[in-house]
């Protein structure tokens, strides 16, 4: 693990932010289709900034679902994409998880919210 990579729950389910827990992208998407919905969420993210600097509350709304829609794609939101029915801990502080032992361990620095975020 270096201070530029991103930091991982052993299950590989969420990527660990400032001690916050956010879903990962399902592993299972084809390399292909995940590029393609990065481009899209990308594209999306860009025009959420245009449209609310350009003050157009319809256009906003509107780029704001294109996100949701591709971070849905890629099984950032909505139904966690993992069948073994076990809870989804997204977006929860990872000291309130089952993943709070494992964080700790990291060490001093990573738990409290240091590098290698």
């Amino acid at each position: 693990m270096t201070a530029d990579a991103p930091l991982f729950t052993p299950d590989g389910r969420y990527l660990v932010v400032r001690g916050r827990l956010w879903r990962a992208a399902n592993p299972r998407l084809e390399p292909a289709e995940r590029e393609r919905l990065v481009h899209a969420l990308m594209v999306a993210r860009r025009e959420v900034r245009a449209a609310g600097r350009a003050g157009d509350a319809a256009r906003l709304a509107r780029a704001r679902r294109a996100v949701e829609a591709a971070k849905t794609a890629l099984g950032e939101r909505g139904p966690p994409w993992w069948d073994d029915g076990a809870r989804d801990w997204n977006r929860f502080m990872v000291h309130n998880t089952p993943y709070a032992q494992w964080y700790a361990g990291l060490g001093a620095t990573v738990a409290a919210g240091g590098p290698p975020h």
